[in-house]
Formats: C-alpha cells, sequence, structure tokens
C-alpha cells in the first residue's frame, strides 16, 4: 500500500512540472501552478502522514528532530518517509513556480530557467542555486529573491 500512494503522488506532482517546463505561458499553467491549488493538496496529504505518525502512531517511537538518530529513525518508517517525501515534493514545486515566475518577471532566458526547472525537480535546491547564480552572472538580477526588487547586488 505505501508503495502505491509513494506512486501516486509523485504521478500527481508531473502535471505541474510539465506544465512549468514545457508550456509555462499555457493558459492552464498558471491557475494549475501559480495558485494554491497543488500546494492546498500537498498540505493535505502531507498533514494526513503526519497525523498517522503522530496521533496515530505510525512510526517509530524514536522518531523525532532533536538528533540525527532520531530524524533517521523518523524515516525508517514508511509513514514517516512518506511525510518528508511529500514534504519534499511540495517545496521543490513551490521553489519551480517561484523560479519560473521571477525568470518571466525579470526575463532570463529559457536555456537557463529549463535546466534549473529539471534541476529543482529532481535534486531541490541544485536547482536553485543554478538558477540564482546564472541569473546572477546573466546580470538578470542580483541575490535579492524580493519579487519587487530588479537588480539588488
Amino acid at each position: 500500500m505505501y508503495e502505491i500512494l509513494f506512486s501516486a503522488i509523485n504521478i500527481a506532482v508531473f502535471p505541474a512540472w510539465f506544465l512549468l517546463i514545457f508550456v509555462p505561458g499555457w493558459r492552464w499553467t498558471g491557475p494549475v501552478v501559480h495558485t494554491a491549488l497543488v500546494p492546498l493538496a500537498l498540505g493535505a496529504v502531507y498533514l494526513s502522514f503526519l497525523t498517522l505518525g503522530i496521533v496515530f502512531g505510525q512510526s517509530d517511537p524514536e522518531a523525532g528532530m532533536s538528533s540525527l538518530a532520531a530524524v533517521q529513525a523518523l524515516f525508517s518508517h514508511p509513514v514517516g518517509l512518506l511525510t518528508g517525501w511529500v514534504h519534499f515534493l511540495a517545496f521543490d514545486l513551490f521553489v519551480g513556480a517561484w523560479i519560473s515566475r521571477d525568470a518571466r518577471r525579470r526575463g532570463v532566458a529559457r536555456a537557463l530557467v529549463v535546466p534549473s526547472l529539471i534541476l529543482a525537480f529532481l535534486f531541490g535546491p541544485t536547482g536553485l542555486f543554478l538558477y540564482l547564480v546564472g541569473r546572477r552572472l546573466t546580470g538578470k538580477a542580483g541575490w535579492s529573491l524580493d519579487e519587487g526588487t530588479q537588480g539588488v547586488t
């Protein structure tokens, strides 16, 4: 059952990533990716797994966040692992959507945006790193993450 849940959750985020990478300007990309729709859905799934782990005891008794051993125990149970996985998927997609919006606003070339989005999808912070360094090196922005700031150095 856990494997089915894992596959379903992964499949559920693919459309949003497809839209961001391949058709960012399509009329349905905004309503699907740049609204609260997907984050709310992932948040509900995350809260469900979190509740199973904390309230209903579907976790290792040693699980927690106070030490590396406690975090390891947290991820040793399938529910804890799924909770963490949804956490990664939700935040990686949030970052990918931000990259897409920021790039469009600043006129960053798709040649930088697409690899950044693919890396954000596969390796989270690596995609954000590439995008931020790339937009800085191309003169499209400074180091500010403020959406209203165009060129803060």
